[in-house]
């Protein structure tokens, strides 16, 4: 097979891996421009509408913690199937919705239905490939996958810029439909029958006890989680901070919110591109680092009340060093869990929802008129990533004796 020929297969293959993929972020922020909407329809108070985003955020956490190991056991293709018919089911009850109670609950299952497009797709990308053609498919797929978050809020302000929020949900039950097809027909079993982890419930406990105890592993999976978790705050904060605060419309917002999402782009692409020279560790941190310095600008500009360009500039940068953490630290955390990557898979996504859906709430706690909540959670989940990584995979060998 030529260069040329590998390549298309491999960005082909990688646009089907990304569509699947991409049920996370569309699931997450399509609907973002819409919370004033959803608040005032249902008559209740941000805090309750960002619990819908905590809901999601833990559906699609602990989804992928059953689903990823699901996969290891019964093969990758049928347990995605069966998810997206449940997710195109609980997007249509989510448009339902009679009151906010409701729609919370089935955030959750919406959420959890959606796990199995993240965690799959990233277990069916470590049967194919380990090195450095790992994290160069990867920063592939995070192209594609990156591309929906810069999407999404769009989509989802031109959805209600001629219905209501509803028919945010209605569009996302018709991805599910159009996924669904996809898997059926191009989604190929990646997991032979002789690979697959015996199906005993003990068996699949026994594969996160190794994870769990495998130091680099969880310095890896740590560091990656508390950063793309503490993103969370920007994603549920920002709706509320430039939409009430410095009056920006549902359509600057997601326009403001959809740059950003470039900056995602750069980031991980930076890696792809440059990982046969520089090594996917000291990408990681490099990344660690920068987010660090500039979550420490964006509480400064938040606390002398800056422009609005200042902190749209910073987030920017912010946003990039999640770009090249997650693509270094996937790849290091995947590369010597071949045999349970679902697994493997299930608990790299795990974390990132679990402490997303911890801090979302809190973002909203002072009131929809402040921001520094959101600046205080940035700092903290950077200084915790930073630790995570520095005490368990850089941590000095004389203290491993």
């Amino acid at each position: 097979m030529t260069t040329v020929k590998k390549k298309q297969n491999s960005i082909r293959f990688a646009l089907i891996l990304g569509a699947f993929s991409a049920l996370g972020p569309l699931t997450i922020d399509m609907y973002l421009p819409s919370f004033p909407e959803i608040a005032a329809d249902f008559g209740t108070k941000a805090s309750l509408v960002q619990l819908s985003l905590t809901a999601c955020l833990v559906g699609l956490g602990l989804g992928q913690l059953i689903m990823g190991p699901l996969s290891d056991v019964h093969g990758r293709r049928k347990p995605l199937l069966i998810s997206l018919v449940f997710y195109l089911i609980a997007s249509f009850v989510c448009a339902v919705a009679p009151n906010i109670i409701f729609f919370i609950a089935a955030r959750f299952i919406q959420g959890f239905a959606a796990s199995a497009g993240i965690v799959i797709s990233r277990a069916v990308v470590r049967d194919h490939y380990s090195g450095r053609e790992l994290t160069q498919f990867f920063s592939i797929l995070m192209l594609v996958n990156n591309v929906f978050p810069l999407i999404a809020p769009v989509a989802g302000s031109g959805v209600i810029s001629f219905t209501s929020w509803n028919g945010v949900f209605i569009t996302l039950g018709i991805v599910g439909i159009l996924l669904v097809v996809t898997a059926a027909w191009k989604l190929e079993e990646s997991l032979p029958v002789d690979k697959r982890v015996p199906g005993g419930l003990g068996e699949l406990f026994k594969n996160f006890q190794v994870l769990l105890r495998d130091r680099q592993f969880m310095g890896y999976a740590l560091a990656q989680g508390i950063m793309i978790g503490g993103i969370f705050a920007y994603v549920s904060g920002t709706p509320f901070i430039y939409q009430n605060i410095y009056g920006a419309s549902p359509q600057l917002f997601a326009l403001l919110f959809g740059t950003n999402g470039i900056s995602l782009i750069l980031g991980s692409q930076v890696v792809g591109r440059l990982a046969h020279r520089v090594s996917e560790s000291r990408f990681l941190t490099i990344g660690l680092l920068l987010a660090g310095t500039t979550s420490i600008g964006v509480l400064l500009v938040i606390l002398l009340k800056g422009p609005l360009f200042a902190l749209v500039a910073l987030l920017f940068i912010f946003v990039a060093s999640i770009g090249i953490t997650s693509t270094a630290s996937f790849s290091l955390a995947m590369e010597t869990q071949s045999h349970i990557a679902g697994s493997a898979s299930a608990l790299l996504g795990l974390f990132p929802f679990v402490i997303g859906a911890i801090v979302s709430p809190l973002v909203g706690v002072a009131g929809e008129y402040t921001a520094v909540p959101m600046g205080v959670i940035l700092l903290s989940t950077s200084f915790l990533a930073l630790l995570a990584y520095f005490g368990l995979v850089r941590v000095p060998k004389t203290r491993l004796a």
